[in-house]
């Protein structure tokens, strides 16, 4: 397109101008982001029926178990009320809180990506320089969110199709009106913020706060009425009852919070200046606490660990008040039982609920370790670093300070976790904190994968989300779909001890220990010999 036939477009169409190469250009980016978290939240999802059927296979399974969630509130806060005793009603009652949020994520991460990180890394304005539109890369990160969720939603209709038509379009749409919900939240957020890490930061804890004020309301009544039920898009979901006599006037509940908040994003984003945000960043001090390369990868990053240690104390306390409640709810089902001994080993069902929410626990901090140990790639891409390793700093002295926070904020967050853990069940803390900790070896692994990715192969860097959604899938989902243990096996979390009630194994910890040292090594070896990209 010449500059003359851009000038003389209208002011509306020439604010979008180039949209579509950015859409293309930003699918490419998330090439392994999308497919991978989509695949992740839609095997979950379509497994669930199957597994349901061998744990609740007859009408008076069903109508014990939905008798036990009317009494059981800890149990409603963790997965919400049940609506309906169809195989359809109960997989939208077991994963529907959690796919909604698992497709929240993908949307926030998406979106900030594509709008305040391109902008905080300068690419932004190279962009705008050419015949591009003021808001097209914001159009375009949230169609990007829009392709992802759509996906996810077309995958759950057709493959829960066969369970209810109805209900499996509501409940895709569902899924993915909540994903679009918090996109918009962060396409908000990413133009009142100055940093992307703060944007995606803040979004989160939307999230968050949406999780926990669902759960409030679950955990009050048992059909979804509650107001604070009413005040979260989670809750929205929930109540949209799938498969169960649907609500589809809740989906416009879910469009106009889209809408709404889309339009809000519009008129910020034409408010403001190319890399300027409504909060500006306050500048700090360049001497004193910050006078080394340790103490300013604490600064940068001490906002998250913070967010994700209350995160993590905050559901150890949720699943340790749960533990009895879900040793209830099991009974003398042979079926959970067998896939709660195989997540938390063969013990007494409680000690086994309480290893197998470790071992959750325990998988969710890898993606801590993942996000914390990739900000040096954010620092490196974006120019930041360049300045910093210009001085008196070596390459690996700068990259020791971000790993001393991923790794050593990998401890604090399983120790938080046992802690909370131990609070909520009211044990004695040693059992539970030994359970939380021995998943530390494993996590390192993965935060090891990530720093040699970053390290030999910093395009690829990225690939460590898509490493850790595959552990992911293998943790929640590979018990429950009774998996070989060979596939099992080549995550690092199947090899450690079931804790509490099993046995103490100590070869296992050193051997990932040091698979974790030495892929941290390859990977500072990497770093150290490779030029840095601009």
């Amino acid at each position: 397109m010449s500059a003359a036939a851009f000038a003389v477009r209208p002011a509306s169409s020439r604010q979008l101008a180039g949209t579509g190469t950015l859409l293309r250009f930003a699918l490419r980016r998330d090439r392994v982001l999308i497919p991978v978290w989509v695949a992740v939240n839609a095997l979950m999802v379509l497994s669930m029926p199957n597994t349901l059927e061998g744990l609740y296979g007859t009408p008076a399974e069903r109508a014990a178990l939905i008798g036990q969630m009317t009494t059981n509130s800890s149990l409603r806060a963790m997965i919400g009320p049940v609506f309906g005793d169809s195989l359809g009603a109960l997989t939208a009652w077991r994963v529907g809180v959690y796919a909604g949020a698992l497709a929240a994520v993908v949307g926030l991460l998406v979106v900030v990506r594509h709008t305040r990180e391109e902008e905080e890394s300068g690419r932004q304005e190279l962009v705008a320089s050419g015949m591009v539109g003021r808001r097209a890369s914001l159009t375009a990160a949230l169609l990007a969110a829009a392709v992802a969720n759509g996906v996810l939603a077309l995958l759950v209709a057709a493959g829960l199709a066969g369970r209810g038509a109805a209900g499996a379009v509501a409940f895709g749409l569902g899924i993915a009106g909540v994903g679009m919900v918090f996109a918009t939240t962060a396409a908000i957020v990413a133009q009142l913020t100055e940093s992307a890490r703060l944007a995606r930061g803040l979004t989160a804890a939307v999230l968050g706060a949406a999780f926990v004020l669902r759960a409030a309301g679950d955990s009050a009544t048992d059909d979804g009425s509650s107001p604070l039920t009413w005040a979260s898009p989670l809750g929205w979901l929930t109540n949209l009852r799938a498969f169960a006599g649907e609500r589809w006037w809740v989906l416009g509940l879910l469009a106009g919070a889209v809408l709404a908040q889309g339009a809000v994003a519009y008129a910020l984003a034409g408010r403001r200046d190319l890399g300027m945000s409504f909060l500006p960043s306050r500048p700090g001090p360049a001497a004193g606490r910050l006078g080394g390369a340790g103490a300013l990868a604490w600064r940068l990053q001490r906002g998250g660990v913070l967010g994700w240690s209350a995160g993590f104390l905050l559901a150890g306390l949720v699943y340790g008040g749960m533990a009895e409640g879900a040793a209830d709810l099991v009974g003398d089902n042979e079926g959970a039982r067998r896939i709660f001994e195989r997540m938390g080993g063969r013990s007494g069902l409680t000690d086994a609920f309480l290893a197998a929410m470790a071992g959750m626990l325990g998988l969710v901090a890898a993606l801590f370790v993942v996000a914390s140990v990739l900000r040096l790639h954010g620092e490196e891409t974006s120019g930041r670093a360049e300045p910093v390793l210009a001085g008196a700093v070596g390459r690996l002295r700068w990259a020791a300070g971000h790993l001393a926070v991923a790794f050593g904020g990998a401890v604090l967050l399983m120790l938080l976790a046992g802690a909370g853990l131990a609070l909520g069940h009211g044990e004695r803390p040693g059992p539970v904190l030994g359970a939380c900790l021995v998943q530390v070896p494993a996590v390192w692994v993965i935060g090891g994968v990530t720093v040699l990715l970053y390290g030999v192969a910093p395009r690829a860097a990225t690939a460590a989300w898509g490493v850790a959604g595959a552990v992911l899938l293998l943790g929640w989902i590979g018990p429950a779909l009774d998996a070989p243990r060979a596939v099992l096996d080549l995550s690092p979390f199947a090899h450690l001890p079931k804790l509490p009630g099993g046995t103490m194994q100590w070869p296992p910890l050193w051997i990932l220990t040091a698979l974790a040292a030495a892929l941290v090594a390859a990977g500072l070896a990497g770093l150290r010999r490779r030029d840095l990209t601009a």
